[in-house]
């Protein structure tokens, strides 16, 4: 049977999904030109490649049809916790949460940020925060992941340096803790911000071919949504309060692409902190007014900053006992809005 077609603006055509009559899964798509109606066969799937599919996407079964009928609330007021975030987050009910942004620690970058046995030992380690997360999380809500390679410094002329493609690695544990991805959103800050870690300047001196390292001036932003069948439409018509869809509305200009330009943020507090512009336009994008957002990696508390600035509620989680005391004595002048119910923490 057929499913709801899609018109492909860059090749003037629409696309029409393929379904099994069994599962409802997509099997293929027919392709039909625009203008004069007629089938595009050389885009369409091919007539074998379906057959192979069907009783496989069959096997599977109709789509159970999902249980709840309105978005929950969480009770959860503003809370902070101290400890490592595997423990901590255990405190949390299951889909309490509403939106996660946050920043893992970099791998060793450096000795006074944190440090891990191994690079699978720290891959191993995030991911025992994110499946935490992804209990916490709500259903079909977003989690947001600022990262970046890192640089490991070589210790000895005769060795080279070594970059790790941590946001590759860490696309592969999100999908395995049970997150669609959805967008990897760039955030480029300006130029000579990466001239610092030393990359390119032995090209910029000698121009020598193969000994070329472009400089850093990027991070990712790494958008996933935890797996469901409901649609994103779902969170918004089923809302207990449209009063509050209404005022989370983004109003006036917004980011079009996935390019954000973005300058960098300092802290003598915190050797690796991310601009609280960057958080609030995460928070703006993927909640709605008095959710709550967590940060599992909250360092100085940038993201619950942001979060209380625009009227939502905030869960911050931090190993370090000296940043959570920073935390405290910054909570205490943020605004507050208070949890639907009493719930755990505060």
């Amino acid at each position: 049977m057929f499913g709801l077609a899609e018109i492909d603006d860059r090749y003037h055509v629409w696309r029409v999904p393929l379904l099994s009559r069994e599962s409802g899964e997509k099997v293929g798509e027919v392709v039909v030109e625009a203008f004069g109606g007629a089938v595009d066969e050389r885009r369409g799937s091919d007539e074998d490649a379906v057959t192979v599919r069907l009783p496989a996407v069959a096997a599977n079964g109709p789509r159970a049809a999902p249980a709840r009928e309105s978005v929950s609330v969480s009770p959860l007021g503003n809370t902070i916790l101290c400890g490592d975030s595997e423990v901590t987050l255990r405190e949390l009910p299951d889909e309490s949460v509403d939106l996660v942004f946050t920043s893992p620690p970099y791998y060793n970058a450096r000795p006074d940020y944190s440090e891990f046995a191994g690079y699978e030992a720290y891959l191993d380690k995030i991911g025992r925060v994110v499946a935490e997360c992804h209990r916490t999380l709500h259903e079909g809500r977003f989690f947001v992941m600022n990262v970046a390679p890192v640089l490991i410094r070589r210790s000895k002329r005769s060795e080279s340096s070594q970059r790790l493609a941590v946001p590759f690695d860490m696309h592969r544990l999100l999908v395995e803790s049970g997150f669609d991805f959805v967008d990897d959103i760039v955030w480029v800050k300006p130029e000579g911000a990466g001239w610092a870690t030393g990359r390119g300047r032995r090209f910029a001196a000698d121009r020598n071919p193969l000994q070329y390292k472009a400089v850093p001036v990027t991070e990712y932003l790494l958008v996933y949504r935890k797996r469901t069948d409901r649609l994103i439409d779902w969170h918004i018509r089923t809302h207990p309060d449209p009063a509050v869809v209404e005022r989370s509305k983004i109003r006036g200009e917004y980011e079009r692409t996935n390019v954000w330009k973005i300058k960098p943020a300092h802290s003598k507090a915190h050797p690796a902190v991310f601009p609280v512009e960057l958080a609030e336009r995460v928070i703006r994008y993927y909640s709605f007014e008095r959710d709550v957002v967590l940060d599992p990696f909250a360092g100085i508390g940038t993201v619950g900053e942001a979060a209380a600035a625009l009227g939502r509620r905030w869960v911050l989680s931090e190993l370090d006992p000296g940043y959570v005391d920073v935390i405290r004595s910054r909570a205490a002048n943020w605004p507050s809005v208070a949890a639907a119910e009493e719930g755990p923490g505060g």
